[in-house]
């Protein structure tokens, strides 16, 4: 199984293959999953202090805060070039 890297802005690369979801982060279910994730230090900001549009839900429980929008993760996730294997440089 070859590990596929997916760019979510200004460099920083997840692994696609631990995502479980992509969702906005405007809802208040989602502000206590940010929140709950905080306090437990399982929260990754990547935003570099501009506004979260996207946050990222990984299966081992970790929740990663992206200033790119939902849709632009997830069309990146689909599209073939945009993933970088494991061993190859952009």
């Amino acid at each position: 199984m070859s590990i596929k890297l997916i760019n979510i802005g200004f460099g920083n690369i997840v692994s696609a293959n631990r995502i479980i979801s992509i969702v906005s982060p405007e809802s208040a279910p989602i502000k206590r999953l940010i929140q709950d994730a905080r306090d437990r230090g399982t929260l990754v900001d990547a935003t570099y202090g501009r506004r979260t549009r996207a946050v990222i839900i990984t299966d081992s429980d970790h929740v990663i805060l992206s200033a790119v929008q939902p849709e632009t993760v997830a069309h990146r996730l689909t599209d073939k070039e945009d993933l970088v294997e494991e061993g190859q440089g952009k």
